[in-house]
């Protein structure tokens, strides 16, 4: 299937910036399940300092922001043709070796509701036992917008019943890394069928299963990816695959807007939709 996909990411902010830096990662690379067309990347307000592979494999723009400015706005656009493998992305790749998608982030620590809810899982193989896991946690865990924020960790989330599909994400990596599988959160696009506009990008859970590589598993939808997604980052959590993450210096106010379209064969466009988050705090953005 052929995505086109219109991403623009703005700040604004009550005073000039004395200084910021921020990651940008919203290149999605070419991969047996996904070919990249054509991307551009542009950044306005800011000075794109350097270009790099992180230990992930994940391509990452770094960009600084020093003084005047009140509007900093990233924008990402393209196209990209994806297969449906049912989630099956194949052998793992790159420098960073499969035990280190064992180890616990501060988001992904295994708390007694994680462990009990890895405890319950059954299945003959790992792959039944993933399906599983994936089904328990959209059961449990209703989609809420707004019930929580991009610190919230899986045991929490698990706790309230309630997040999104970074909680449902950080739920099945930090459960599976308990049953001792390799996992990893994965950040990207997913096409909806009822819309083209939305208000934030999407996450969802990979787990290295022998014999397969990596599957991926959308506990949010109860879905492995399919045609409908575009991979663009993966890490052992949120911090390592976020779109745009960094810090700055001043407390001046801070108004985030995310204007987003991924659109497929057939669709048609229409008005934009827009996510504002007003506060002081991160440069980072949540996934829904």
């Amino acid at each position: 299937m052929r995505l086109k996909i219109s991403h623009t990411t703005e700040y604004l902010y009550e005073e000039p910036v004395a200084y910021a830096l921020q990651r940008l990662r919203l290149h999605p690379q070419s991969s047996h399940v996904q070919t990249v067309l054509n991307w551009s990347l542009s950044v306005e307000g800011a000075k794109v300092e350097a270009g790099y592979n992180d230990q992930f494999g994940n391509r990452v723009d770094l960009v600084s922001i020093e003084g005047g400015e009140h509007t900093i706005r990233i924008t990402a656009t393209g196209e990209v043709e994806t297969i449906d493998r049912a989630g099956v992305l194949g052998p793992h790749h790159g420098f960073v070796p499969l035990w280190l998608y064992l180890r616990e982030t501060e988001r992904t620590k295994p708390g007694t509701l994680v462990k009990e809810l890895a405890r319950s899982v059954t299945g003959d193989s790992e792959l039944a036992q993933m399906h599983a896991l994936m089904e328990l946690i959209h059961a449990n865990v209703e989609y809420k917008p707004g019930s929580t924020s991009s610190e919230t960790t899986a045991e929490q989330a698990l706790e309230a019943k309630a997040g999104v599909c970074q909680d449902h994400a950080h739920i099945f990596v930090s459960a599976a890394r308990f049953l001792k599988l390799p996992a990893r959160y994965v950040s990207g696009y997913l096409m909806m069928e009822d819309r083209i506009e939305q208000t934030a990008t999407h996450a969802w859970a990979e787990v290295h299963i022998p014999g397969l590589g990596w599957v991926g598993f959308d506990a949010a939808n109860k879905i492995c990816p399919d045609e409908r997604y575009v991979r663009i980052a993966s890490g052992l959590c949120y911090s390592d695959a976020a779109p745009v993450s960094g810090m700055r210096i001043g407390s001046a106010g801070e108004d985030l807007t995310v204007t987003l379209s991924v659109e497929g064969p057939g669709q048609s466009q229409s008005q934009s939709q827009t996510s504002d988050q007003g506060g002081t705090q991160s440069q980072s953005q949540s996934q829904a």
